[in-house]
């Protein structure tokens, strides 16, 4: 006999800006259980360190959730130089400190990116990555002390803009194709500059066709749903969250449509 499924039928995306400080499951979780949702799903976790644009699929919607795991994304982070970390960012312990050095600019750091990180690039991820290895991910044996040949892969970055320099940190924006790794990135950077590197903040703006623009705060989700207590029954207030959602076929909205007439199909 199969199982019903725990909640109510939702059909739909919901783009949600995850808070630092939690999992990627963990917030997923919880817009689940506001939304009374039997089914949901997110596309391409966040370290907990990272905030911003986490889509969510609820239902029908998680069909098209490969389209997303597959998209371009665009992030915005800061680099702290002089310090390596054992996870590539600050929520690791420094493992090593070194000076800046004395020539260390706008202008170099600029350079150096543009030369050596920009296009099709090669990239190891970090132990401290969900990717799996033997169906266990990564970071999980790394906190197990148990390190393993990770392989390295392909990935493209169309652009990386320095920001702002500010002696010992860089904010930078880049816009990547999927499975690239900013915290290798920042870490290759830092060891090119000969100072080391961590991600000190990480927030992603873009996942394919969503914008940050189009975000809601888990914080600002969570204080409608209060604010529509008791005043507004159950039905009320799930009619107003679906009306958040996005169509579950928004991922593909850019795909090209094709016709076919009857001379196309094998009779």
């Amino acid at each position: 006999m199969a199982r019903r499924a725990k909640g109510r039928p939702v059909d739909g995306i919901f783009l949600l800006d995850k808070p630092g400080g939690i999992s990627s499951n963990r917030a997923l979780q919880i817009v689940k259980r506001l939304y009374g949702a039997a089914k949901a799903g997110h596309t391409g976790a966040l370290d907990p360190l990272a905030t911003g644009m986490l889509p969510l699929c609820f239902g029908e919607a998680t069909k098209f959730s490969q389209f997303l795991l597959d998209a371009d994304k665009r992030y915005i982070t800061t680099a702290k130089l002089g310090q390596r970390t054992d996870t590539s960012d600050a929520d690791g312990q420094v493992v090593e400190e070194r000076p800046l050095p004395a020539d260390l600019s706008f202008e170099r750091i600029d350079e150096l990116l543009q030369q050596e990180f920009t296009g099709q690039i090669t990239q190891v991820p970090s132990m401290f990555s969900a990717l799996k290895h033997n169906g266990q991910p990564l970071y999980k044996l790394a906190r197990q002390g148990i390190e393993v040949e990770v392989k390295s892969r392909q990935v493209t970055v169309y652009s990386i803009d320095v920001l702002d320099f500010r002696g010992d940190e860089v904010d930078l924006d880049i816009r990547c194709s999927k499975g690239t790794y900013i915290r290798s990135i920042v870490q290759d950077m830092g060891e090119m500059l000969g100072c080391g590197a961590h991600v000190q903040m990480l927030r992603r703006l873009d996942s394919g066709p969503y914008k940050a623009a189009d975000m809601m705060p888990l914080a600002e989700l969570e204080a409608l749903v209060e604010k529509m207590t008791p005043e507004v029954d159950l039905d009320g207030i799930q009619k107003h969250l679906d009306g958040l959602l996005l169509p579950p076929w928004s991922p593909v909205a850019d795909t090209p449509e094709v016709v076919l007439d009857e001379s196309r199909f094998w009779h």
